[in-house]
């Protein structure tokens, strides 16, 4: 994957993402989350703070996917997550932005160890059709965590994002702002799910949705 060529500064771009998530209403009450944006094949830029409801651009490390810091200074919250990014750029080339977030609805899915389906049609102009995938426990940052995400990654190699058992979302697409988008569109839809549980529960789609979708949606652009 080359580097990018958006004139725009990653530091820019994960601060629009930011803002974005927040002016959705999609954050937790602490306004926790970790964004990062890809530079090139092998280095990232990530977030120096895990509060980034004020994120400023220059708010950004320099991060190689071995992990090692090559600019600037993470906050020690960070640090830990170091490698929970550069598993999934490693695993997706195609990746160029990632997002964790604690975002309510998605997160009561990750506390009770449940993967999220897709049920909600803006999942699938994502192309996310299939189940949102639960990774097993592991302390934040850790060994055992960061072999857990690889290991899903691997299992449903369609996924765009996981659930981090216990803890969270992770979610991962072209760009910063792309993967804001979907976070919306993953959170809207654990809400979804968990209201329909009321009324009888959600349908599944019928087979070939997310082929139709797809075919609209170009149909459009054409």
């Amino acid at each position: 994957m080359a580097a990018q060529t958006n004139t725009t500064s990653p530091g820019t771009m994960v601060a629009t993402a930011a803002r974005y998530l927040f002016d959705a209403g999609v954050m937790s009450h602490a306004g926790h989350a970790n964004l990062s944006a890809r530079l090139a094949v092998d280095r990232f830029a990530l977030t120096t703070t895990g509060i980034v409801r004020d994120l400023h651009p220059d708010q950004v490390a320099t991060i190689d996917l071995q992990g090692r810091v090559l600019e600037g200074e993470l906050s020690p919250e960070n640090a830990e997550i170091v490698a929970m990014h550069a598993v999934v750029y490693r695993s997706r080339p195609d990746a160029g932005g990632i997002i964790h977030t604690h975002s309510p609805a998605a997160t009561g899915f990750a506390l009770a160890n449940k993967e999220l389906p897709c049920r909600a049609e803006p999942l699938l102009r994502f192309g996310q059709a299939e189940a949102i995938p639960v990774v097993p426990w592991g302390p934040r940052g850790s060994e055992i965590s960061v072999r857990a995400i690889a290991s899903v990654l691997e299992q449903h190699p369609t996924t765009s994002a996981v659930l981090l058992a216990n803890h969270g979302l992770l979610a991962f697409s072209t760009d910063p702002m792309t993967t804001a988008r979907l976070v919306v569109a993953i959170e809207e839809a654990a809400e979804a799910e968990i209201a329909a549980t009321a009324l009888g529960g959600a349908v599944d789609f019928p087979p070939g949705a997310l082929e139709q979708v797809r075919r609209s949606m170009n149909q459009v652009r054409s």
